[in-house]
């Protein structure tokens, strides 16, 4: 499977993709969200490993895709959409979640919003989904604001919600309708 946008090609993972992933799982910027403190060469591979192998599940329910620049096909980051609900469409409860990480390095280009505008378009035009979500932190401005370009809303704040570094973390949850995707697609 890939999608290619302006910039971007979002393809499947292969296992050699783990050596970019781990360039930017070990920056700072980048572990200042999540919750561990650097990542080791086992666990990259591992992480890129689990991408592989949910590309051979049937029926495939989860699609994290690798974020290469169109240009050079340097590996920037990720983004990915899971399928929660499989409802049928007669029932309107097929949703997902979406999720995308970018490269420190390429914040800021526009890239994020890039590849998370593709996921969800996926999702809606290919997978029939009826709603998709996102959970972002709280303090994670940049990250809102990528939601907010899809024409996602705020649906509510999950109070301390994870805990990490030592500290409590509230939670957003974001979403969009298939109708209101629609819509803003004219």
């Amino acid at each position: 499977m890939q999608l290619t946008t302006e910039c971007l090609v979002l393809r499947e993972f292969v296992e050699a993709d783990w050596e970019a992933l781990l360039a930017y799982h070990n920056d700072p910027r980048y572990l200042r969200f999540y919750p561990q403190d650097g990542e080791s060469e086992a666990g990259a591979r591992l992480f890129v490993q689990r991408f592989v192998d949910q590309q051979k599940e049937l029926p495939r329910t989860k699609f994290q895709l690798a974020a290469c620049l169109r240009e050079s096909g340097r590996l920037i980051g990720n983004a990915g959409i899971r399928v929660r609900s499989l409802g049928g469409h007669e029932t309107g409860v097929r949703q997902a979640d979406i999720g995308n990480e970018i490269d420190p390095n390429y914040w800021g280009l526009g890239y994020a919003t890039e590849a998370a505008q593709a996921i969800l378009d996926f999702g809606f035009q290919e997978l029939q989904l009826h709603r998709i979500w996102a959970q972002v932190l709280a303090e994670n401005s940049a990250s809102q604001r990528v939601l907010e370009k899809l024409g996602m809303h705020l649906e509510g704040r999950l109070h301390e919600d994870e805990y990490f570094k030592g500290q409590r973390w509230d939670t957003l949850i974001y979403a969009i309708l298939y109708d209101e995707w629609k819509s803003k697609k004219g």
